[in-house]
């Protein structure tokens, strides 16, 4: 029996393989945590979990919500972008799109010239495993403990039955849809319940595709950011080049994607049923923001420690990533790299990228390509000017945080340390990866609450059998390294008694909640199989993953009345969303992302304004326990938002950011 699975997260693409079944099982975690004391609080809430799903933003999940009676909220069908039945609305221009030119001669540009009207979009394209990765129940209750028992099915269905690249025929009208969003299911060829393509998500592609221009700016939209562009960088430049050459006869369809990112779906329809319920049931933000430009690693290393990391020498000093050198010397992965990031278009090309990408080869073969990180500090560095001379015209100020000498990530490398502490960046292994980011001295939210003595956790879904694999040999072993942002910090992953015990599995998670051991702050994140990742995972089973920890903790009465479960996404995944996008520094923010509160101390289908990105659960965790800001320089520092009244979406008091208190309505409970 054999099953097809996903490669890691933080690889270049969710393409699925067929890998023999494994038939070893997980190590179950037999430790009961002692009990947990914790410091005082200034609200009710002595519990804060983080949930971390993948890759979706506000509309293209919440497009056609409608909120209570005597609530708002900014999607596409307030917008009159599009009607209940997910066609085009009244207003569909708002959301047009165009193609683009961007040639070696003009350097990257954030906000391409030559935008003309796409008269129908570039044909959306398949992406995702053709059959489902398990064919038997026991299959998937081996690989994956983070469900309740009805949502496995979910792991035994939803192949697309297409080949990969080709037209999504499943998709209504595929070959004439209007330029704009449009409604990815259907009742009868694209249910709810299949896997879909996966769009760009890298930091230069995602400036690009929100096209942000000072001549745009109005006291409505004072960032000036139109996201006009969104399916002509994925067809021009795609998820990177890393460094080679355009191919022969490129065309809409080489970069795999199409406009996979101006899809939808509908909640009026049947859509995403479990997070409509927490929304019309709970408390919702519509205007939550992913707090970095790119992909996963960047957003949750910002989540961790409100700050971009930098490539060091190891020990704590910035040094310059390799640039055209051999690496792995010695090793099978030996070859030669550039890890600096060059947006610039390659001569002869619109856009495609000279020098971008997640790496090739490692793992026993020659490494190469690589761009990924970039001098923010130096405006003749290629991409930083434009960026730069962008933020330097907005009607606020915008410290870009680009320390001088510093080459900051901006998109996935793995972590420095594996789970066991060993250092990862000079592991030599043939079945390592030499697109590894040296250990990070930058101070993150471990650091301060072990040092205010709050308790903390961080359980990631398959962390024990990740222990047993830290190569990545076992197929079933879907746990995300670039996920966990301690495991990038060296106080953090050199110390082993705060490594062992703070950095635990999800099995240790429903232990805790179960005996009501829970630490103050938990951060949750699941495993590729069940993260909701479009291609490698589906939006129902990240669904079934929140559920299951939302059921345990209404389940420990005394728990639940002093807990608030944060369900969020670690980035909009490139799709497009219509929300307004502060920018608060060089790195971002980007795309509106879902963020919904859980909690007895929430007002049923209230929806906040505030303006937040994932710094804000930082400064929510800060406020509650009364903690200072994590270093002088990092986001949490930034004052709560006072919103205009051109647009209550945009402060004021720009940059700013919100701390999430008003989605809770404490009452007379509020100490």
């Amino acid at each position: 029996m054999t099953l097809q699975l996903m490669p890691k997260k933080w690889r270049a693409t969710a393409v699925a393989s067929a890998l023999a079944l494994l038939s070893s099982t997980v190590p179950m975690s037999a430790e009961t945590p002692a009990a947990v004391q914790h410091a005082s609080t200034q609200t009710p809430i002595q519990h804060v979990i983080v949930i971390i799903g993948e890759n979706r933003t506000f509309d293209h999940l919440f497009a056609t919500y409608q909120p209570k009676q005597g609530q708002t909220v900014n999607n596409l069908l307030s917008e009159g972008i599009v009607r209940e039945d997910g066609t085009p609305g009244p207003n569909f221009a708002l959301a047009n799109q165009y193609s683009a030119i961007d040639e070696n001669n003009n350097g990257y540009q954030i906000s391409p010239g030559g935008k003309t009207l796409y008269p129908v979009l570039p044909t959306p394209l398949v992406g995702g495993p053709t059959k489902p990765y398990f064919q038997t129940l026991a299959q998937a209750l081996q690989a994956e403990n983070g469900l309740p028992l009805n949502y496995y099915q979910y792991l035994l269905t939803g192949g697309t039955g297409l080949q990969k690249g080709t037209p999504d025929t499943r998709i209504t009208n595929v070959f004439d849809l209007p330029p704009g969003p449009f409604q990815l299911t259907n009742s009868s060829t694209h249910p709810y319940d299949v896997y879909d393509n996966s769009p760009v998500h890298r930091f230069y592609q995602m400036w690009q595709e929100l096209d942000c221009n000072a001549g745009y700016i109005t006291i409505a939209n004072p960032s000036g950011c139109n996201a006009d562009t969104f399916p002509w960088v994925e067809v021009s430049v795609g998820a990177g080049t890393n460094g080679l050459p355009q191919p022969q006869g490129f065309n809409n369809e080489t970069t795999g994607e199409g406009a996979t990112s101006i899809s939808f779906y509908n909640v009026l329809q049947g859509d995403a049923p479990y997070l409509k319920y927490l929304a019309d049931n709970y408390a919702m933000s519509d205007n939550y923001h992913q707090a970095v430009m790119g992909g996963t690693g960047a957003n949750h290393i910002m989540m961790g420690t409100g700050d971009a990391i930098w490539f060091s020498d190891g020990n704590g000093h910035p040094s310059q990533p390799p640039h055209n050198q051999v690496v792995g010397i010695g090793s099978k992965n030996q070859g030669i790299v550039d890890e600096i990031e060059n947006p610039n278009a390659q001569p002869g090309t619109n856009n495609w990228y000279a020098e971008d990408g997640y790496g090739g080869g490692s793992y026993g073969s020659p490494s190469y390509g690589g761009g990924s990180y970039s001098n923010c500090s130096d405006s003749d560095a290629p991409g930083v000017f434009p960026v730069l001379n962008y933020e330097s015209s907005l009607p606020y100020q915008v410290d870009p945080k680009c320390a001088p000498g510093h080459w900051y990530i901006l998109n996935n490398y793995n972590p420095g340390y594996f789970g066991d502490g060993t250092n990862a960046y000079t592991d030599n292994n043939d079945n390592n990866t030499v697109f590894t980011i040296p250990p990070s001295s930058v101070r993150n939210i471990g650091d301060e609450l072990l040092q205010y003595n709050v308790s903390w956790k961080y359980y990631g879904d398959q962390w024990n059998r990740y222990l047993q694999d830290k190569y990545d040999q076992n197929p079933l072993d879907q746990y995300c390294n670039i996920c966990n942002f301690f495991q990038y910090s060296t106080s953090i992953m050199t110390n082993q008694t705060v490594r062992t015990t703070h950095l635990k599995d999800t099995t240790d998670l429903y232990a805790d909640i179960a005996s009501g051991n829970l630490p103050a702050v938990s951060y949750v994140k699941p495993s590729g199989f069940v993260d909701g990742h479009p291609a490698s995972s589906k939006l129902d089973l990240f669904e079934g993953f929140a559920k299951k920890i939302v059921d345990a903790v209404q389940a420990n009465p005394s728990l639940w009345q002093s807990t608030a479960i944060f369900i969020t996404f670690d980035e909009g995944g490139g799709y497009y969303d219509s929300g307004y996008v502060q920018n608060l520094d060089y790195f971002g923010d980007g795309t509106r992302i879902p963020m919904l509160v859980v909690s007895p101390y929430t007002s049923a289908g209230h929806i906040s304004h505030q303006y937040n990105d994932h710094v804000s659960i930082l400064k929510f965790i800060e406020y509650n326990w009364a903690l200072p800001p994590i270093t002088d320089r990092s986001r949490d520092n930034l004052p709560n938002p006072v919103p205009s009244v051109a647009n209550p979406y945009a402060p004021s008091n720009s940059p700013a950011l919100g701390d999430l208190t008003d989605l809770f309505s404490f009452g007379a409970d509020k100490k």
